[in-house]
């Protein structure tokens, strides 16, 4: 297997690796599917489909907040990567969605697929890479609940995914293909990221795009900048954080909305979201703009909010893809959105942290009573 092409596609019903090997069927189709189990986790409406788009990983958190790398004793493995943070937050939170991306041929990444498989989420289109291991992230937690990364992949196979491997009817199933900007730092996923989008948007799509900068990954600032601005004005819709609208303009203040809407907001943009941590949300549409509270809890780990954010949003987009176009009905979804986040950072990791809708309706009843 040359190229870093050679995985195949599997189903299984627990993650061991020895015990899937007996329930798979290896294909010499880096593009094939195993139709004999159905990977279908939820109920897959054509008009309400989301398809993330990237990597799925493990992340390793100190048990104890508030210490370095070198201080932490334990870590306690909690599944990550955004795109699939952002899949199951939309099926926890009763939508439909799918992943598209590859681990490694080992135990994380068989554990990792069992994990979308119990929330429901679609990942017939996840690839397995018998060279290359599945990638891991060490997160660090400070006393604010703020994280910084030490990443290893060298490469990991989620940077392997091929354009050849895609599972292109997936993709065109969709009516939102959701995508970070990870996937575009080395190839062949770079190649694999642009061509599913050029298959999302002619499909009709609606293209959704958070660039979760992770600076360390990419080989310089400027590369950065230039990876996730070439890609820029092709979406639909756009999250950014404070920290990367200053990156993105070179230092302008980024709560500027003059910055925002000259710099950021291009002409064929439907919205762009702007997230603000406790603070909240701005949103910037060709019509309106303007601002929705926070949900004000205590933060343990801010890992995932943004991506708890993104999965709620998605999900009423995905219910009224003109939710947009109403500035009323826009603020009550980022209000729950906002809702989702405050959730998350209740607890540490990602996935295991993500809301269900109750949830959600329960802290809004109690923080805005």
């Amino acid at each position: 297997m040359q190229g870093g092409c050679g995985c195949f596609p599997v189903n299984f019903d627990r993650y061991s690796k020895s015990n899937s090997k007996k329930m798979m069927s290896k294909s010499p189709s880096s593009g094939s599917t195993a139709p004999d189990i159905d990977t279908n986790g939820g109920n897959q409406d054509k008009n309400k489909l989301v398809v993330c788009f990237g990597e799925m990983l493990i992340d390793f958190v100190p048990t104890l907040a508030g210490v370095s790398l070198a201080e932490a004793t334990a870590f306690a493995k909690a599944p990550g990567g955004a795109p699939a943070n952002v899949a199951v937050g939309i099926s926890r939170l009763g939508g439909s969605s799918a992943f598209i991306g590859k681990v490694g041929d080992d135990e994380f990444g068989y554990m990792l697929a069992d994990i979308l498989k119990q929330n429901n989420v679609d990942y017939s289109g996840m690839r397995f890479d018998a060279n290359a291991r599945t990638a891991l992230t060490f997160v660090t937690l400070r006393a604010d609940g703020e994280r910084e990364f030490m990443f290893f992949r060298n490469p990991s196979a989620d940077m392997l995914l091929c354009e050849a491997e895609l599972d292109r009817d997936l993709i065109k199933k969709a009516s939102i293909f959701h995508y970070g900007s990870i996937s575009l730092i080395d190839e062949p996923c770079r190649s694999a990221h642009l061509a599913a989008m050029d298959i999302a948007k002619k499909s009709g799509c609606i293209l959704s795009y958070d660039p979760n900068l992770r600076l360390p990954l990419w080989p310089s600032a400027d590369a950065a900048r230039e990876g996730i601005m070439s890609i820029w004005n092709q979406a639909d819709i756009i999250k950014i954080s404070e920290e990367e609208i200053a990156f993105l303009t070179g230092g302008e203040d980024p709560y500027d909305d003059n910055v925002v809407l000259k710099k950021l907001l291009h002409p064929n943009l439907k919205l762009l979201l702007v997230t603000e941590g406790s603070e909240g949300c701005r949103y910037y549409t060709q019509q309106f703009n303007g601002r929705v509270a926070g949900i004000k809890v205590q933060a343990v780990d801010t890992t995932g909010a943004g991506d708890a954010f993104m999965g709620g949003i998605l999900n009423s987009l995905a219910a009224n893809l003109n939710l947009y176009k109403d500035e009323k009905k826009l603020k009550e979804a980022l209000l729950f959105a906002n809702g989702c986040g405050a959730i998350t950072v209740k607890e540490r990791g990602a996935i295991p942290a993500l809301p269900t809708k109750e949830a959600v309706q329960q802290i809004l009843t109690e923080k805005t009573a």
